[in-house]
């Protein structure tokens, strides 16, 4: 087992953040951690790394308790860079972590240019832009090989160059047989990583695989979107409406045909109509409508 959590609990004084978590992953695979601001995604990656207790269930990592010391050594965890140092290089704290794992120094050299940081190594990190922090964040989690690496906002400060990168690594120890769970808001590069997401909502999870959805959203530009609106409710179609001249809908709720059909016979003009993948922007839309960020 890779990753076993059993109903996971945690709560601050009187109010439950985590209301009985349960993830089962068995077979390597790189999994998406979705929510709003508040919801608990950093709160359960602490408490599976025990960086946080929890009130209630139990936590295995690579088929130990996560209680247990050794896990680190096949087990990442790529916190933000509050826990970096100013004072110190990128060397310095590579080298630390070779040390305390007894990794052989050469490593230090080949994550540096894997990661694209080679050439500002031996800065001190108080120099550091946001996205270079990122960078040695990402070295620091896997000089060591994990076989699971949790990643919380990974894509953080990265310029679309730097996210490129990170996926393309992310996709590569994935192809090594790392399980990757990672935190993130930026739904459009989740979309090129996974189909499997656990979207968090009210201290629970919901698993998906946007595969399932196997679907397709229709975006129209009309010259007449309230009159659209109001066709489409008398018949109780289902759409969405995103701007003042656009509707968008589902293929499963009017396929293309039938919604160029309504519109032509209600005399309404198409001007565009752009096809999309539904992705996990679309389902978290839908699944976090009106949920304010903390």
């Amino acid at each position: 087992m890779i990753i076993g959590i059993d109903n996971l609990k945690k709560r601050y004084k009187k109010e439950w953040v985590l209301k009985g978590i349960n993830i089962k992953v068995e077979a390597p695979q790189i999994i998406a951690l979705v929510g709003p601001n508040g919801s608990g995604k950093t709160t359960l990656l602490n408490c599976m790394t025990h960086l946080l207790d929890f009130n209630e269930g139990t936590v295995e990592l690579i088929g130990k308790k996560h209680t247990d010391p050794s896990i680190f050594k096949e087990v990442s965890y790529l916190q933000d860079n509050r826990i970096l140092y100013g004072n110190l290089t990128g060397f310095d704290h590579l080298k630390f972590i070779c040390s305390v794992q007894k990794i052989p120094d050469v490593n230090i050299k080949k994550v540096a240019e894997r990661v694209g940081m080679y050439e500002y190594l031996k800065k001190r990190v108080r120099n550091y832009s946001l996205g270079m922090k990122q960078h040695l964040l990402l070295a620091m989690s896997i000089i060591n090989e994990p076989k699971l690496l949790l990643l919380d906002e990974p894509l953080t400060g990265l310029d679309p160059t730097s996210a490129i990168t990170m996926r393309n690594i992310l996709l590569e120890l994935y192809q090594e047989g790392t399980t990757i769970l990672l935190s993130s808001h930026n739904l459009d590069e989740i979309d090129r990583l996974t189909n499997t997401i656990y979207f968090m909502k009210d201290g629970s999870i919901l698993k998906e695989s946007l595969l399932k959805l196997n679907t397709k959203q229709y975006i129209a530009t009309l010259n007449n979107v309230d009159k659209a609106k109001s066709v489409l409710e008398s018949g109780s179609i289902r759409y969405i409406n995103f701007q003042h001249n656009q509707l968008s809908f589902m293929e499963t709720d009017m396929t293309l045909q039938t919604f160029i059909r309504i519109m032509n016979e209600n005399e309404i003009v198409i001007i565009d109509i752009d096809k999309r993948k539904v992705g996990a922007e679309q389902r978290y839309q839908e699944l976090f409508e009106g949920v304010e960020s903390m």
